[in-house]
């Protein structure tokens, strides 16, 4: 009978030590779970927040603040045209203000005035109303006007091309 009860000891101890191991395993995990956990987070808030500290300096000098520079506006005379259609006849009537650098600028360009027009008004006869559909549409003219300008008046640039007014009809 002592036999049975050495028997019956060992399985007890048998069955402890892999119910312990088990705790351990399921505590050893939930702790790298944990840091992992406090570590991702320490890592977003520094990423996300951390972006408001200042700037370092060089020799205890000021941060750069950059000023936006003026701009000055220049109105082109408003353009009425009619688009390539098949059938019914449809015109566009655009005001467009140019954005340049200074009023140095403006006089640079107000010469060029007929040969920018000129440009426009040859661009925008080749447009059908389906090109100037939605935002893609009227950004795609904004581009090509300002790439034709910017053409028109080298070595003078302008910096863009604003829609005051665009109607089809």
């Amino acid at each position: 009978m002592a036999d049975e009860d050495a028997g019956a000891a060992d399985d007890e101890t048998d069955g402890e030590a892999e119910g312990g191991g088990g705790k351990k395993k399921l505590i050893l995990f939930g702790g790298i779970g944990a840091v992992v956990l406090i570590g991702a987070g320490a890592g977003a808030y520094f990423f996300l927040a951390g972006g408001d500290a200042p700037a370092p300096t060089v020799d205890g000098e000021q941060p750069v603040v950059e000023e936006q520079k003026p701009v000055v506006f220049y109105d082109l005379p408003e353009m009425t045209v009619n688009l390539a259609t098949d059938g019914r006849t449809t015109y566009l009537k655009v005001r467009i203000a140019l954005e340049v650098q200074d009023r140095g600028m403006v006089d640079q360009i107000s010469p060029y005035l007929p040969r920018i027009l000129d440009a426009f008004q040859i661009y925008l006869r080749e447009l059908r109303p389906a090109d100037l559909e939605g935002s893609a549409g009227l950004f795609r003219l904004k581009e090509e006007l300002l790439r034709r300008i910017n053409l028109s008046v080298y070595p003078a640039r302008v910096e863009g091309v604003l829609f005051k007014e665009i109607l089809v009809q």
